[in-house]
């Protein structure tokens, strides 16, 4: 089980360019939704207001499934290619399933995931999601350094890679060398100038 928890406006607003473009997940029977539907549309305005242009929003059950979301993406393709920037309201996973279905758009986590109590499953799906509270994802170009790096490394690689595959793991492409990349695409390689961020393991007790 885990929970999501949407952002504050102004961990977004400053994310925010160009024209955009909102996926919101209702979520699985594994997710608890902290907000309300209301909050949830108050947030997309407030974020809304600081965009160029808003082309559209999709509502999906299961935004982490990659095969459910291009079997929907006829019906707002056009929408999304005319955006810069998608916001995407779910879990850790649905973030970074968007973010490798549009490599080339600016993908933004707008919420955070907590986990909840109890046995957590086993998804057959290629992304994961760590839990970890305040998400790396808006960092990181919506790929997780905690799933993806065999050493949940939040500062950079180890240095340890060879020919692009982790030290630890041979088979397993180096999550920082993924990020590097997807970073430069996007146009974003400056955000590893800022100070790493510390996670705040307070949140977790605050949110249970």
């Amino acid at each position: 089980m885990l929970m999501t928890k949407i952002k504050p406006a102004e961990d977004l607003l400053p994310l925010v360019n160009g024209k955009l473009f909102v996926v919101m997940c209702h979520g699985c029977k594994e997710v608890n939704l902290v907000e309300a539907e209301e909050e949830a549309d108050l947030r997309i305005r407030e974020v809304a207001a600081a965009a160029n242009k808003m082309t559209g929003v999709t509502v999906a059950n299961y935004v982490c499934n990659p095969d459910y979301m291009k079997s929907r993406e006829v019906k707002y393709a056009d929408k999304l290619a005319d955006a810069d920037t998608v916001l995407v309201f779910s879990c850790g996973v649905g973030v970074q399933t968007i973010a490798a279905m549009y490599p080339d758009k600016k993908v933004i986590a707008g919420c955070d995931t907590y986990p909840l109590p109890g046995f957590q499953g086993v998804t057959p799906l290629e992304h994961d999601c760590g839990q970890c509270g305040e998400c790396y994802l808006n960092l990181t170009g919506g790929i997780c350094p905690i799933t993806a790096c065999s050493k949940s490394l939040v500062n950079g690689q180890c240095g340890g890679a060879k020919n692009g595959k982790c030290e630890v793991d041979p088979e397993m492409e180096c999550g920082w060398e993924r990020i590097i990349r997807r970073l430069t695409q996007i146009g974003r390689l400056d955000v590893l100038k800022c100070p790493v961020q510390v996670r705040n393991y307070a949140t977790d007790d605050d949110v249970k």
